[in-house]
Parts: structure tokens; C-alpha cells; sequence
């Protein structure tokens, strides 16, 4: 089989409800996750006797085996799961589901990820993160809103960006979540009075700057272009992935703050940039929508600069101008993000990049044939991919 024939893509999306965290007691979290796969595989046209592979991240809780075995899939051909802490290796996992399809260690491999942080630990909670606690605790930095707040302080002391851009940000995409009918934050407005009133969590973050703590579940499909072509639903095509870390960063911010100091006020990829849209033979200006993890506003100005999309120091203008609004040059988390539709790891922010190119979202961008959706910022290692339609 050539490599055109093997070549990855996209064939289905699903998902659970999203809820505030602590929402989802009638099930458990590994039956949500099973859930939300059973629907991507539906979605595809496909059923578990098609599954041969899964890929997973930062220490998923719901393992493959197990998951293999309550799915009743025949065999289990690929299983792996990206190192690191949060949602760094979200789009790593599309990487490594592509890795396996595209070298025929498996045909159909599901990303999943799932969490109900009401039944199990807090990801936001202070004393989560404790594995290199010791360089990080000792300074007051207990939770990840306190140890990011470090490098978005240092990125608005270099750079032109205040807290009127992070409010902008916080708005544009509550206003996408207000028109998303899955969204957690659906029936929530924001008011730039609300943001400006609301509490400090970490300086220069306030509440509205950190993600939204849910439960929930979702998950994707990816096999070869010529099983997608035998299926009824539009595939998207993955036209580039990439995942890893800069030198020095070690296990960044979630664990110690040496990273190097050229490095230290960015998201950790600068590199993965680079090699991604060489890849996928595309330059910044030729993405038309972007689904930027959104774990905190101030790393989405960060990512808008690293990627290309403006230069250094110009990515609070650029928001301002409305660039990042459902109707702008570049249309941003249009389901609502991490700061408004719901806190997966940001498998939801993949799925939202599906539904765009196949002109299924609820903020649909006209005509939209690319997408660049990034995993964790400022994060080690961390990721992307570039989606697009044929």
C-alpha cells in the first residue's frame, strides 16, 4: 500500500456531556471515556471491531487494555501514551496515532481523553502536581494558575500586552460559548465590568483568565485516507503534527522555573512552529481558523506570537483589533475554548477543529479549510497539528 493510501485522517469525533466538575456522579469517568469513543466510532461509521490502536496522554487514567477489553475490540495492535503533565500531549497523541497509521503498526487508532475531577483529584487544586514538588512549593507555587502566572507576568513585562488584551481574549471566547448548545458556560454572558470586577487568582491572572474544571470525556478517530474514502462522513485530513521541547525546559513550569531565560516568556514552541508548517507546506497567513489551548489567556497571546500569526511583542494589538472574534482575520476557539465550552485536556479543542472543516460548528468561519490546533502551552513536551480539507 503506498503512502498516499496510508496517509492519516480524521473520520469521526464524539464526545460526553460537559459539566462543571463534580457534575457527573451517575457514571464513572472510565465509562464516559468508553461513552465518548463508542460516539467518535459511530460518528465514522465504524464499530470496535474496527479499533486495532489507542493513544492516550499525561497519565490517563483510563488505560487501553482495560478499555480494549470493555469495548469488546478484537485486537490491540498500538497503545501509547504521551509523557507530561496536562494537556501538552494532546495533539502528541493525534502524532502518535498518526505515526502508527502512517507506518502500519495499525489502521483505526481512537485519541481519547476523559475527566471527572468531581469523582477523582482536582487538576486545578493545589498540591496536584507533585512531582518535582520540591522546587516549586517552597516559593508559594502550589497550583498551575500560580506557577504559569510567573511567565505571563514576564511576558507582559517585555512586551506591550496588558490586561485589557487577556480580557479580550476571556471575551471573544465566552461569546463563542454563548452560541455553543454543549458548552458549559451556554447560558453565561461575560461583561468586560465582570471580568475587570472578577477576583485575582494568580497576578496578572484573574478568575476569567484560567479555565473552566469540568467533567467530561472526548475522543477522535484517525486511520488511513483509504478507509476514509470507503466511509460516509467527511474526513479531515492531518496535514502536519509535531510534539516535543525545547532545550533547558526540562519539565517547565508544572515542575521547576530553569528554563532557558530567551525561552522563559513563551509557550515552549517556537520549534515545533517551524517544523510544523514546513511540514505541512503552509505559512501562518494561510490558516484560517485556530483552536489555541486556552489554559490561560496569557499563554493565547504567547502562542499567537510563537506560531507566526503576529510579531513579538505585536499580540495584544492584534487581539484588540478583533482579529481573534468569530467574524476577524483569524477566528479563535470557536467553541468556547478551555475558558468557555469545557476542560478536556483539550481533545474538545481537536473535535472543534473537525466540526470547523467540515462546516459543522456552531461559530462556523466561512469556507474554512485549515486549522492549526495546539496542545498545552508553555508546557514540556507539548504539541500541535495543522487540520485541513481536501
Amino acid at each position: 500500500m503506498n503512502a498516499s493510501k496510508r496517509r492519516p485522517a480524521i473520520v469521526g469525533t464524539g464526545q460526553s456531556e460537559y459539566t462543571k466538575w463534580g457534575g457527573i456522579q451517575d457514571r464513572s469517568q472510565f465509562r464516559i471515556t468508553a461513552e465518548a469513543i463508542l460516539a467518535a466510532l459511530a460518528d465514522a461509521g465504524l464499530t470496535a471491531d474496527d479499533v486495532d490502536g489507542f493513544a492516550s496522554f499525561s497519565n490517563d487514567g483510563n488505560e487501553a487494555p482495560v478499555m480494549q477489553a470493555a469495548l469488546g475490540v478484537p485486537e490491540l495492535r498500538w497503545s501509547s501514551m504521551v509523557w507530561g503533565g496536562g494537556g501538552g500531549g494532546s495533539c502528541a497523541a493525534v502524532a502518535q496515532a498518526v505515526a502508527a497509521v502512517d507506518s502500519g503498526h495499525a489502521d483505526v487508532v481512537v485519541v481519547y481523553r476523559g475527566l471527572c475531577q468531581g469523582q477523582g483529584r482536582r487538576f486545578g487544586q493545589a498540591g496536584a502536581h507533585r512531582t518535582h514538588g520540591s522546587f516549586t512549593a517552597p516559593f508559594g507555587l502550589f497550583a498551575p494558575s500560580q506557577m504559569l502566572a510567573l511567565m505571563v507576568q514576564r511576558f507582559m513585562f517585555e512586551t506591550p500586552a496588558t490586561s485589557d488584551h487577556l480580557c479580550e481574549i476571556a471575551l471573544s471566547s465566552r461569546a463563542n460559548a454563548n452560541r455553543n448548545p454543549n458548552a458549559v458556560m451556554r447560558d453565561r454572558t461575560l461583561s468586560r465590568e465582570e471580568y475587570f470586577a472578577s477576583r485575582w487568582i494568580a497576578e496578572p491572572l484573574r478568575l476569567f483568565d484560567c479555565c473552566l474544571e469540568t467533567d467530561g470525556a472526548a475522543a477522535v478517530v484517525i486511520t488511513t485516507a483509504e478507509r476514509a474514502r470507503d466511509l460516509d462522513r467527511q474526513s479531515v485530513d492531518i496535514l502536519a503534527a509535531a510534539h516535543g521541547s525545547g532545550p533547558g525546559w526540562n519539565t517547565g513550569p508544572l515542575g521547576a522555573h530553569n528554563m532557558p531565560d530567551a525561552d522563559y516568556a513563551s509557550t515552549n514552541n517556537r520549534r515545533i512552529a517551524r517544523e510544523l508548517f514546513a511540514r505541512a507546506g503552509l505559512a501562518p497567513g494561510e490558516i484560517d481558523t485556530v483552536q489555541i489551548y486556552d489554559h490561560f489567556s496569557g499563554l493565547v497571546l504567547m502562542a499567537l506570537e510563537d506560531f507566526g500569526f503576529c510579531g513579538r511583542g505585536e499580540s495584544g494589538d492584534f487581539v484588540a483589533s478583533g482579529a481573534i472574534r468569530r467574524d476577524g482575520s483569524l477566528p479563535l476557539n470557536t467553541s468556547g475554548g478551555q475558558l468557555s465550552e469545557a476542560y478536556v485536556h483539550g481533545v474538545n479543542l481537536i473535535i472543534e477543529g473537525v466540526r470547523q472543516l467540515r462546516g459543522e460548528s456552531c461559530n462556523q468561519v466561512a469556507d474554512a479549510r485549515t486549522c492549526l490546533v495546539t496542545g498545552g502551552l508553555g508546557v514540556s513536551p507539548t504539541s500541535a497539528i495543522i487540520l485541513g480539507r481536501s
